[in-house]
């Protein structure tokens, strides 16, 4: 692996799944992701697409966001733009900066830039703690939830429905920002 980021989210998802008390094969069976492709992670061989972190992200009951906080070691309440770790998807080019402190809290806050033409896919369990907001910033959007279809521009602002497959999507050709607002639900 490249990044020091990386290094960290492989070490942190086989530290959440110890944790658990789950074994790989646990893992793959909640997730769908292969035993094979989680060890890989796991000792750095593979780098996860988001599609891929966002199934063990809920399969190992958190969010994404907080996968990849807890890959940072600090947790302060304040943190520096600068300072705040950025991933990058080597599919689809989805780059996302956790913009929030990791030192827990009820709400996350995620800065996401997805490039032109790119598609993130997301499994409904990846949402099924999850209250979620996307407010676009500049470009346009088009999220589908389901058989549903959202084209969002500019200023619009959504607010997800219950847990169903979800895809983002920049049908332009300029970089599309939008913020993502994740509050957990209570159980």
């Amino acid at each position: 692996m490249s990044d020091p980021l990386s290094a960290a989210l492989a070490a942190t998802v086989q530290s959440a799944r110890l944790a658990r008390d789950l074994s790989a094969s646990a893992l793959a069976e909640r997730s769908g992701v292969s035993r094979a492709m989680i060890g890989k992670i796991e000792r750095g061989e593979a780098q996860p697409t988001a599609a891929l972190l966002g199934r063990l992200s809920a399969a190992l009951g958190m969010t994404l966001s907080e996968l990849v906080a807890r890959a940072e070691a600090d947790e302060p309440r304040l943190v520096r733009a600068a300072d705040q770790p950025t991933w990058t998807d080597p599919v689809s080019g989805y780059r996302r900066r956790a913009v929030s402190p990791s030192a827990g809290g009820p709400l996350e806050l995620v800065d996401v830039v997805l490039p032109p033409g790119a598609e993130v896919s997301y499994a409904a369990d990846v949402y099924a703690f999850i209250h979620q907001q996307i407010w676009v910033l500049e470009g346009q959007l088009r999220f589908r939830e389901g058989d549903l279809v959202h084209e969002l521009g500019p200023g619009d602002c959504l607010r997800l429905g219950p847990a169903e497959p979800c895809v983002y999507v920049n049908p332009s050709s300029a970089d599309c920002h939008y913020l993502v607002a994740i509050a957990k639900r209570r159980v």
